[in-house]
């Protein structure tokens, strides 16, 4: 049998949950068609979800249409769940992209795009609320076209459509006159279409339509001889903890072992109801019970690595806890919250004893004020929200670890290099002088840790971090020593380096009248943005980034200047360099010399005992020789 999931993607009010309502409907899951605005659909069934009329939360619902199983994976469209969309990518066979036939491509239109590109996704696009657009198909068209070349009007002959976008269907049709579905499938497949289809989802029209060319041309993706599996997400229920996952190859049963841990039940979701099953197969999202250790990204049997996900919080909160609660128990409870969804965290701040979250923005953090009142009974507050810095390097430097208090011996050599913007913290090894279990245990130590930078204490990006060498004890050696030395070395060549401040960018999307595109230029330049010249005629349009810091708030500003008239949206854009980075180093006031859980210096055993060695001075009195100099032999105590 076919089985396949479909990752259903929008910008927030596109339709997208209406449309899931209405493919559930066509194939007959369900009896009647539900209506976001009156709170009774199938897949948004949180009160958050009903109450606003968003998706918050990632859902699915089993699909039986023609023979084949479609799970359909309802995404939150709204910017602030951007990073749940994100993992729900990864997993997914296609993505069915809903674009408002009134709104056409909007902001975060965009990062969808370019989410589904970095996940190397199919695309089949449905184009909705055509009921009340005033523009033509051919002029929607044209518009999509302006972003990206392979939107194709599939509401013709496929055939003929997919010959002018793909050589080997246009070979097709000149040789027989007609392109074979498994050819035009493949195409899709490859990315080289985006088939578009037209209709009204409240009105469920053109919904068959689009069922069938999903159903025609989708194929499985990512899929392995042996067991294959991905975690994407991890949730709570009725006290049980469930690892959801995606089975790309072979089967999952219960009782068997994922990983090192056994699976006691597996459960196969939709909406909010399950069936248990003895197994589940390839092309199927199940969750098990049982693994208490699993993590969203992590992957299994032949599946080796994930799409590392690009989402970052822009924002930080300070959590105020009710009077009287124990700040360590209630971070202990809300670690909880950060292992089934990685993109917000939780931070301690020694210095200042509290308790700090990374966010997406304010809806997101109504959304998380409830589910710790839901599932901790805490009452917690937040503060004023702060920008979410980060910090990279300018030029590759050598970062240098030594810990030898005595009798514990151990010393890491690293290289740290700048990588692109966007490209997170990536992890390597090149070294041939220590034992294979050393190695690893040193690279587990240094993905377990979120680096800090040395000019604001935000945490790095944007860097590649290679073990070297590195040098160990036969007797004195123990794996804590290695865990310090590693630390030490990455602080040490952040110290070395020269570092730069970076800062959350929004990607955004100005429509106004007229005559108000005077003071939206003015207001802009002021932010320092760097924007598009006005298009459009009765509605002006500017498109742009600007920096998180400067851009906060300006929704108000819009509405007020506007008279009500204008629309602004926008979208996380990625980090780029601090526009004001000597005024915010010395805003926060950092001493990375003086922050003792993150430091630089190295310990070195001179005449029976530990002291401590200055990190200026570390790199002269290492055991081993320097990786930027010409090499020496060595050998391992």
């Amino acid at each position: 049998m076919k089985r396949l999931v479909i990752s259903m993607a929008a910008h927030v009010d596109a339709g997208k949950t209406t449309l899931s309502e209405a493919l559930l409907f066509r194939a007959g899951e369900i009896r009647r068609q539900g209506n976001v605005d009156k709170g009774d659909v199938f897949l948004d069934t949180n009160p958050l979800e009903r109450a606003r009329g968003i998706t918050i939360f990632s859902k699915q619902a089993i699909m039986r249409y023609n023979g084949a199983e479609y799970t359909l994976l309802d995404t939150p469209g709204h910017v602030d769940f951007a990073a749940d969309a994100e993992r729900a990518f990864s997993v997914a066979d296609c993505a069915a992209l809903v674009i408002s036939g009134t709104r056409g491509v909007q902001s975060h239109t965009k990062t969808l795009l370019k989410l589904l590109e970095r996940a190397a996704l199919p695309i089949f696009v449905f184009v909705n609320k055509m009921d009340i657009s005033h523009k033509t198909k051919a002029e929607i068209i044209a518009e999509l076209r302006i972003s990206d070349k392979r939107f194709a009007d599939f509401s013709k002959n496929f055939g003929e459509t997919a010959a002018e976008f793909d050589e080997e269907c246009m070979n097709a049709l000149l040789e027989t006159g007609e392109v074979p579905q498994e050819r035009i499938a493949k195409a899709i497949s490859e990315r080289r279409i985006f088939p578009v289809t037209f209709g009204s989802a409240l009105k469920n029209e053109g919904v068959a339509e689009f069922l069938d060319i999903i159903d025609r041309f989708s194929l499985p993706k990512n899929r392995f001889s042996g067991f294959a599996a991905q975690v994407f997400k991890i949730t709570e229920e009725g006290g049980a903890r469930l690892t959801h996952l995606k089975i790309n190859g072979g089967e999952l049963k219960v009782r068997e072992m994922l990983g090192d841990e056994k699976i006691t039940q597996i459960r196969l979701y939709s909406g909010t109801k399950f069936i248990t099953a003895d197994c589940a197969r390839a092309g199927q999202l199940c969750a098990a019970t049982g693994p208490i250790k699993t993590f969203a990204g992590e992957c299994f049997g032949e599946q080796k690595r994930a799409v590392k996900p690009i989402i970052e919080p822009a924002l930080s909160y300070k959590v105020i806890l009710p009077e009287g609660t124990d700040e360590v128990k209630a971070l202990s409870l809300l670690r909880k919250i950060e292992e089934e969804d990685p993109q917000i965290r939780f931070a301690w701040s020694e210095r200042f004893r509290e308790i700090h979250v990374g966010i997406m923005g304010e809806i997101q953090l109504e959304v998380l004020k409830n589910v710790i009142a839901e599932r901790f009974s805490l009452d917690v507050e937040f503060g004023e929200g702060q920008i979410s810095y980060r910090e990279t390097i300018l030029e590759p430097v050598e970062g240098v670890g030594h810990f030898e208090p005595l009798r514990h011996y151990a010393e890491v050599h690293l290289l740290i290099e700048p990588l692109e913007r966007g490209s997170g913290v990536v992890f390597a090894r090149d070294c041939r002088n220590l034992d294979e279990n050393w190695q690893r245990l040193i690279m587990s130590n240094l993905r377990a840790k979120r680096h800090l930078g040395v000019l604001t204490g935000s945490p790095i990006t944007d860097v590649k971090i290679t073990l070297k060498s590195g040098k160990a004890h036969l007797k004195h050696t123990e794996g804590g020593d290695f865990r310090e030395a590693a630390w030490r070395a990455v602080r040490q060549g952040l110290a070395s380096a020269k570092s730069r401040l970076l800062e959350p960018f929004y990607e955004f999307t100005l429509e106004i009248p007229e005559e108000c595109v005077g003071r939206a230029m003015t207001d802009l330049q002021q932010m320092g943005a760097e924007f598009s010249v006005p298009t459009g005629e009765e509605m002006r349009k500017i498109e742009g980034i600007c920096p998180v810091s400067e851009m906060r708030g300006y929704m108000k500003d819009v509405i007020a200047y506007t008279h009500g008239k204008g629309v602004f949206s926008f979208d996380f854009k990625g980090y780029f360099p601090c526009h004001n980075e000597d005024e915010v180093i010395q805003k926060i006031g950092y001493n990375f010399e003086s922050d003792v859980d993150n430091t630089a210096d190295s310990v070195f055993c001179s005449h029976g005992a530990g002291h401590l060695v200055k990190w200026t001075d570390v790199p002269s009195k290492m055991h081993l020789t320097s990786i930027l100099e010409k090499p020496r032999s060595s050998f391992q105590d």
